[in-house]
């Protein structure tokens, strides 16, 4: 038998170095892209309950013969549970409403909600802000 120290296996600091990096080019590659698609999930979400909200100011506007004067209207005459959140600024607060021009509302005399936009200041992955859509 050979007398002396035996080699300890295991992995040497470079091996380790080597890995490290590669894990660290790998995580920063994906950041990005889960960054992309919380927005773009968000931006669906912005779609639906815009085109949702759109939807019942227009059934409410026909069953009534009359415009909702506000988004909470529409809650208390059970056309909505709540009013949606707005998914870019996170509260159901900062909805834009746009109100109808009185010479062409169905009710002249108390012109109501025409339309809804999203209260963000920000700017979609289109290029587009989120206050026009």
């Amino acid at each position: 038998m050979k007398s002396g120290l035996r080699r300890a296996r295991g992995f040497t600091f470079v091996e380790l170095m080597v890995v490290l990096t590669i894990m660290v080019i790998l995580i920063t590659m994906a950041i990005p892209i889960y960054n992309k698609t919380i927005i773009r999930s968000k931006e669906a979400v912005l779609h639906t309950n815009l085109t949702t909200l759109r939807t019942v100011i227009d059934n409410y506007t026909y069953d009534k013969m009359k415009a909702p004067q506000s988004l909470q209207d529409l809650v208390r005459e059970g056309y909505l549970r709540t009013v949606p959140y707005d998914p870019m600024t996170n509260s159901n607060e900062s909805w834009k409403t746009i109100m109808e021009d009185p010479g062409q509302s169905v009710d002249q005399n108390n012109p109501g909600l025409w339309d809804v936009k999203s209260g963000s200041d920000k700017m979609s992955l289109e290029g587009t802000p989120y206050s026009d859509w």
